[in-house]
């Protein structure tokens, strides 16, 4: 089949349009789609940035536990120390003492836990900078797409038919080349396709060496036809 090569890509237009018309299509354009897996990840990240100031809030609660702990055994420490220098009944000093002596082991005890709490909390606030700085760069992330979402699908609506499309092409057509179009896409539901390099756009077969050549070589304004399929094969420019 010959057609100038000004017009092949409008062939290749239409039997790629007329081809999409049999295959199930999402309502969604892919920048919606983007935009959608992009909410989606900006709310685990969401989640997880708040998991993680969660874990800040606990550990000062547990810092100030153990301060509040440390102020009482304190306190206890000074008053066993006034008690003693009153005191002179053995036993009773005895008491004291070993009293004395439990609170400054529970003291030193509070010491280590404040100071890997001290140690954990450092790390647990760098990773809630880390979440927060991801948050920021989706948050912009998340905006952009939105933009280019509500732009696609402006696009989309505002888009001519695709019976509409297939129509003005058509009409750019000659009627012989719209007819053998006709008889070839019947048979096989292609038609026309893209010529890939080395593979056929219709039926995705590698072709033989050989016909690679044949098909690169063809004069420009003929359509080479698949081995395999049928398909005219339309060469890039």
């Amino acid at each position: 089949m010959k057609l100038s090569p000004q017009l092949q890509p409008t062939l290749l237009e239409l039997a790629n349009l007329e081809r999409s018309l049999d295959v199930p299509v999402s309502q969604t354009t892919p920048e919606e789609e983007a935009y959608e897996r992009a909410r989606i990840e900006h709310k685990r990240l969401l989640d997880a940035a708040g998991s993680a100031q969660m874990a800040v809030d606990d550990m000062e609660a547990e810092i100030l536990r153990i301060q509040a702990d440390e102020s009482k055994l304190r306190r206890r420490v000074k008053d066993d120390k006034a008690q003693l220098g009153a005191e002179t009944d053995p036993e009773r000093r005895r008491d004291i003492e070993h009293d004395l002596y439990a609170a400054k082991s529970r003291i030193a005890d509070l010491m280590s836990e404040l100071q890997e709490a001290h140690n954990e909390i450092h790390a647990l606030r760098a990773n809630v900078d880390v979440h927060g700085a991801r948050l920021t760069d989706s948050e912009r992330k998340v905006e952009k797409l939105g933009r280019a979402a509500q732009a696609a699908r402006d696009a989309h609506d505002n888009a001519p038919a695709p019976a509409e499309r297939i129509a003005q092409l058509r009409a750019q057509l000659p009627e012989d080349v719209l007819a053998e179009y006709d008889a070839v896409r019947l048979e096989n539901k292609v038609g026309v396709a893209a010529f890939k390099g080395r593979a056929c756009g219709g039926c995705y077969i590698v072709l033989p060496p050989a016909e690679q050549n044949a098909i690169r070589n063809a004069p420009a304004d003929e359509l080479p036809q698949c081995s395999n399929c049928g398909s005219y094969l339309v060469r890039a420019a």
